[in-house]
This record gives C-alpha cells, sequence and structure tokens, in this order.
C-alpha cells in the first residue's frame, strides 16, 4: 500500500495559504519527462492542500514525480501587482520516491519572487 503524497500551500508574502493556487502532479516515465496525464490536479483548498484521490492512491509507486504550481496566475488572481510574464509563472519540481510505504509530505512556501519546496516530517 503507498504512503501517498501531501501538498501544503502557504503563501508567505501575505502569511496565508494559497487558497485556489492550480497544482498538479504528473508521473515522469523512465526517460524522466512528464507523462501527459496528470496523476492529480486541481486548485489548493481552504486548508492549504490540494485534495485529490490520486495522492493516496496506488498509483504513488516508486519512482519520480513532477509537482507543477501555477504562481503567476495565483498571483494575477489576487489582484497582485505582478509583471507580465511574472518572474514566477510556473515553478516545476521533480522529486523521486524510493520507498512509496512511506508518507511524502511537500510543504510548498512562496512569494511572487521566490520559493522554498522540500521533504517535510512523514
Amino acid at each position: 500500500m503507498s504512503g501517498g503524497i501531501s501538498i501544503h500551500c502557504v503563501d508567505v508574502a501575505s502569511g496565508r495559504v494559497a487558497t485556489g493556487l492550480r497544482v498538479a502532479l504528473h508521473r515522469l516515465d523512465p526517460g524522466g519527462e512528464p507523462m501527459a496525464e496528470p496523476l492529480a490536479e486541481g486548485n489548493v483548498g481552504s486548508s492549504g492542500q490540494l485534495q485529490h484521490a490520486g495522492l493516496s492512491s496506488d498509483a504513488i509507486g516508486a519512482g519520480g514525480y513532477e509537482a507543477v504550481f501555477w504562481v503567476g496566475d495565483y498571483y494575477r488572481a489576487q489582484g497582485a501587482q505582478v509583471p507580465n510574464p511574472a518572474f514566477l509563472e510556473r515553478v516545476v519540481y521533480r522529486f523521486h520516491i524510493a520507498d512509496p510505504v512511506q508518507h511524502y509530505h511537500l510543504p510548498f512556501k512562496f512569494t511572487a519572487w521566490g520559493y522554498s519546496l522540500f521533504r517535510g516530517g512523514a
């Protein structure tokens, strides 16, 4: 059974969770390229997390993944004055799972100008 992935997003510039931020999670093929169909995709909810059944399914196994965060669209939707294109339009984060029984938590903390993304406490 898979330990799954959780994704939690915080807009540290405002000090709030990033409700409405679009996020997608893709599996990487053996050549390291993202597969066309995402395993999970949607907007971050009021808890700051992406809620999607694919994140806790048996589809989460050993291998490579790519998480994509639409930061530029998020800030434009918030009415923020960001350049077009924004400094960070999309943030792409590639990571690998060696032990799919473990839970992988990805806290994404960001502003319009930078971000921090890492494996959080399991």
